[in-house]
């Protein structure tokens, strides 16, 4: 093995390269049409474009990631994770070339692939799995027969693939065939493979998972667990090791099951072998059987953290044919003896809208330095609505797990990713939460308790410096140039700032006048001094400005503030003292939306001064709009057809996730505007409403 071409996109890419350098590999990065200019290209040595806007059209083009191998010179393939990593066709291809598949072998994953012949697998080894049906189907009919025998609550799944696509949890009779049928959808779209599988369902279970590593010389160890209950629509939100559900004789007996089923199959090469826990008889907790996930995980930074090896140089090690020098019993004290780890996933997407995937510009990123990130992200970079939401992963490694979950929450609110909602804030609640500290987190929490974990409203005070500092930002695409930005020649500058926060609209008034700046709405009145702005690229060593004058103010701002090459666009901080309070805020702008960010808050602003009044009749018509880039999976509309408030009206897929747009309130059907299987864009109408 010389040279190592990573069919995959993002950070997995720049994780997977740095591991190959490290060990003397040329490294070989594959992009798509939209992703020509994506950061992690540079992580290799060398990139070749595969063409396509979509992954059918791209990542998952096993032709084309052959052909690229050929161009490249590329003797061996690492699949990183989703996309192909799993799919047994792709690694038999890549042999079948002459390459070597950094991966388990191809009857491994043939087996563990269909979760069907997963479950029959469990079973022979005898280890416990959930009552359900044995072979998968697509037959719908067949399916509502077997889940009325089966009972309910149960639990409908993809045969194929993982990352909870294509998971319904249906609680009872009425709501199975929007489920099955949802679910059936998802699949076929996510896998090629509609099949569907039945089992009961636990209902406040813990998702425990066994890392386990094998070489092909018959030596399989397992590297301890990791705690997955955190999860929004079965994915995973937050990992961490060692698991506080798990005590050391619990830990050898899930690990046990693990080496066992993966012995089974002849496995080599890393694998994870997922469980469900139930801690419902705390001194006697169960554990089944739910899938293995034949490659590299996400989460798998917290393990490295605690047995300090790299895994994926392990992989690139067994797939070059050496033998595992690692020992179960040390690997186990090493575990056990690691401190805490604990891993959160920053995601494009909109907890208070159900999780909805955000696409679009990612203006102003800034990790926190004292956590891992691994991430390929930059600012003024396009995130595209064709992929996963996940952003970036931060992790945190400490002796304790008090210490490793606040360093995590204080790393969050300290990173900064503004121009897209994420989750940065929702995930630092979940880690302060009493029941995270509590190690009591079960896999439907977030199901029951998401506005628990929600952001709190941002602060009038927040609103006022987004005011003051979109009054005193000299834009260069406002039409005045910089030495006339307002200028008064009674040294006064008075002006009303009309803001728009989300549906609300707000009026704040700025004055300025000599070395005294104060902003007001009807109930506030706050009074700004000692400002200091810093731009983005100098953000760390910038000096300090002391109580500068009204017109010092807007000069800093006018130059230190960075600008994209189209001057439509900038980001930086602000320090200042808001009514005698020290107070640090970070900000982006693009055309007239401004972001603002203060520890765990972030709002968004639009500037509505140059708004016409056209463009807020738009903005009020009534229509469904689609919130985001995606495809149209199914219209449940009919022309004139009366419907009632939070009836559904459209399924959309975006980001691999399926999405349910309601009827906002009691309406008669205008016109349908879309079909099913449309692209659609953020904004764009689908339905109009009488």
């Amino acid at each position: 093995m010389q040279t190592l071409l990573i069919a995959n996109r993002g950070e997995v890419v720049v994780r997977i390269a740095r591991s190959a350098k490290a060990l003397g590999l040329r490294t070989v990065a594959v992009y798509a049409d939209n992703d020509r200019d994506a950061p992690y290209l540079s992580s290799c040595d060398h990139a070749i474009g595969i063409g396509g806007d979509t992954a059918a059209d791209s990542y998952l083009n096993i032709q084309k990631l052959l052909r690229a191998c050929s161009e490249s010179g590329a003797d061996a393939v690492h699949p990183g994770y989703g996309f192909l990593s799993e799919n047994p066709d792709f690694a038999a291809a890549v042999m079948d070339a002459g390459l070597l598949w950094v991966g388990p072998p191809v009857d491994a994953m043939r087996i563990m692939a269909d979760k069907a012949q997963a479950r029959l697998q469990a079973q022979r080894c005898g280890i416990p799995v959930l009552t359900g049906i044995d072979t998968a189907s697509d037959d719908l009919t067949r399916l509502t027969a077997d889940a009325t025998t089966l009972g309910f609550p149960c639990m409908v799944k993809a045969s194929a693939g993982g990352g909870g696509r294509g998971m319904r949890l249906v609680s009872q009779a009425s709501d199975l065939q929007r489920a099955l049928e949802g679910a059936h959808q998802e699949a076929k779209a996510a896998f090629g493979d509609g099949r569907l599988l039945l089992e009961r369902a636990l209902l406040t279970p813990r998702h425990i998972e066994i890392q386990i590593l094998a070489d092909t010389h018959g030596h399989i160890i397992h590297l301890g667990e990791r705690d997955c209950s955190v999860q929004r629509r079965h994915q995973k939100l937050i990992e961490e090791a060692p698991s506080p559900a798990v005590n050391p004789a619990l830990r050898r007996r899930l690990g046990d099951a693990a080496v066992a089923i993966a012995r089974a199959v002849n496995y080599a090469g890393l694998g994870t072998v997922e469980f469900l826990l139930d801690t419902s008889d705390a001194d006697h907790p169960a554990f089944y059987f739910i899938e293995m996930n034949t490659r590299l995980q996400v989460e798998h930074p917290v393990t490295e953290a605690l047995i300090s090896e790299d895994l994926v140089k392990w992989q690139l090690r067994v797939a070059a044919g050496e033998t595992l020098t690692l020992n179960q019993n040390k690997m186990l004290e090493q575990f056990e003896h690691g401190g805490y780890a604990i891993e959160a996933r920053l995601c494009a997407e909109d907890p208070a809208a159900d999780y909805l995937p955000q696409s679009g510009r990612l203006l102003y990123w800034l990790p926190a330095p004292e956590l891992r990130c691994d991430a390929a992200l930059q600012s003024e970079q396009s995130i595209s609505p064709h992929y996963d939401s996940m952003l970036a992963k931060l992790i945190a490694h400490a002796p304790t797990r008090a210490l490793a979950i606040a360093q995590l929450a204080d790393g969050l609110e300290r990173t900064i990713c503004l121009g897209l909602i994420n989750n940065r804030g929702f995930l630092a609640n979940i880690l302060r939460s009493p029941v995270f500290g509590a190690g009591e987190f079960d896999t439907e929490r977030l199901q029951r308790d998401a506005t628990t974990f929600s952001s709190s409203a941002a602060s009038p005070q927040l609103h006022a410096i987004a005011a003051w500092l979109i009054a005193c930002f000299p834009r260069v695409d406002d039409g005045l140039g910089a030495p006339w930005w307002n200028w008064r020649s009674t040294g006064v500058f008075d002006t009303t700032v009309p803001l728009g926060v989300g549906d609300d609209a707000q009026s704040w008034r700025v004055l300025m006048q000599a070395d005294t700046c104060t902003v007001s709405d009807d109930t506030h009145h706050f009074h700004i001094e000692d400002v200091r702005v810093v731009s983005g690229e100098m953000e760390a060593n910038e000096a300090s400005l002391t109580g500068p004058s009204t017109q010092e103010q807007s000069a800093v701002l006018r130059s230190r503030t960075r600008l994209d090459s189209s001057g439509r666009a900038g980001c930086g901080s602000i320090d200042l003292s808001l009514d005698g309070m020290p107070m640090s805020v970070f900000f982006a702008w693009e055309a007239n939306t401004f972001w603002l960010q203060h520890l765990g808050t972030q709002i968004k602003i639009v500037d509505q001064r140059l708004q016409s009044s056209a463009v807020q009749s738009v903005n009020a018509s009534n229509a469904i709009r689609a919130p985001m880039h995606g495809r149209v999976v199914q219209i449940e509309a009919i022309d004139n057809d009366s419907v009632s408030a939070g009836q559904l009206l459209v399924i959309m897929e975006a980001m691999k996730m399926e999405h349910h747009l309601l009827a906002p309130s009691d309406a008669r059907i205008g016109q349908i505007l879309v079909r099913a299987g449309d692209q659609v864009v953020s904004g764009q109408i689908l339905i109009t409403l009488a």
